[in-house]
C-alpha cells in the first residue's frame, strides 16, 4: 500500500538528520482505508528512515485500537530521536495517548485533546463480562500511566481519573494547564479528521466537530464504499476482538 496525504513518513526536505510523520487517520489493526495505521506499517516505515536524530510527528485523529496505539506510542518512546509531537487539529482517544510520546507537544490553540477510559464489544456469560471489565480496567491503566508521566506534578491520578470517566476534550489552553502540552501556538486552519463512525461513539463531542468539514472531499460514491468497508468490518467478529478497549 503506498503511502498517502493522510499517512506518511519522510526525510524532512530541509535536513538529512530530520523525518516528518503523519498520523492523519484512524489507529487500527487491518487497515481498510488509505488513512488509516497500524502498528505494523508505522514500524516499517520508522525503520525505513535510519539512522534520524529528531521525528516531527504530527496528528489529526479521532483515536482507534488501543493496542496499536499503545505499540506505537512505545516505539515512538524508545526511538533514539528527539521527538517533537504537534497536534494539528485533534488527538483523541489512543491518539492523545500516542502524542503522549512526545519530548515536546506543540498544540495551535484551535486544537484540541480528547481522553477517555477504554471500551469495546462484550458478549458471554456473566463470568465472561466481568472478566471483560477486569481486562478494561488493566488496558485503562497503561493510558493513565501515559498520561501521568507527561503531567507530572500538574496533574494527579484522581483527577485524571474522573477526566478518563467524563469523557474530556481539552483545548490547548487546558492541555497545557494539566502538563498534556508544552507548547501553545496560535490558531491554525486545520480540520479535524474525524471518522462519523467513531464520532458517533464519544459522548460530548464540540459541536464544531460535529460538522467537519473533512467530509466534504469525499464524494457520494467514496462515501458509500467506505459504509460498506465499515458495515463488513462491524460483521466480523475476529475484528471485534482485536480492538478489544479500541476507540
Amino acid at each position: 500500500m503506498t503511502n498517502s496525504k493522510y499517512w506518511d513518513m519522510k526525510m524532512s526536505a530541509d535536513n538529512s538528520e530530520e523525518a516528518d510523520v503523519f498520523i492523519y487517520g484512524d489507529i487500527v489493526r487491518y487497515q481498510w482505508d488509505e488513512e488509516d495505521t497500524t502498528a505494523t506499517s508505522f514500524k516499517e516505515d520508522l525503520d525505513d528512515l535510519g539512522d534520524i536524530s529528531t521525528i516531527n510527528l504530527y496528528i489529526n485523529s479521532p483515536g482507534g485500537s488501543v493496542f496499536e496505539g499503545v505499540a506505537i506510542h512505545n516505539m515512538i518512546k524508545r526511538h533514539k530521536a528527539k521527538v517533537n509531537v504537534h497536534v494539528d487539529a485533534l488527538a483523541a482517544s489512543i491518539a492523545s495517548v500516542i502524542a503522549m510520546a512526545g519530548d515536546t507537544i506543540f498544540m495551535p490553540r484551535n486544537s484540541m485533546l480528547m481522553i477517555h477510559n477504554p471500551w469495546t464489544f462484550a458478549i458471554g456469560n456473566a463470568k465472561e463480562l466481568r472478566k471483560t471489565a477486569d481486562d478494561l480496567d488493566r488496558i485503562g491503566g497503561s493510558a493513565v500511566q501515559s498520561y501521568l508521566q507527561k503531567a507530572g506534578d500538574k496533574l494527579d491520578e484522581e483527577e485524571l481519573q474522573q477526566m478518563l470517566d467524563e469523557e474530556t476534550w481539552l483545548s490547548a489552553d487546558e492541555a497545557y494547564q494539566y502538563g498534556l502540552c508544552d507548547v501553545v501556538e496560535e490558531a491554525n486552519d486545520m480540520v479535524a479528521s474525524i471518522n462519523e463512525e467513531i464520532l458517533s461513539k464519544y459522548k460530548n463531542v464540540p459541536s464544531q466537530l460535529k460538522q467537519s468539514k473533512t467530509q466534504e472531499k469525499f464524494s457520494a460514491q467514496e462515501m458509500a464504499d467506505r459504509r460498506k468497508i465499515s458495515e463488513e468490518a462491524k460483521s466480523n467478529s475476529n475484528y471485534i476482538s482485536d480492538i478489544l478497549g479500541g476507540l
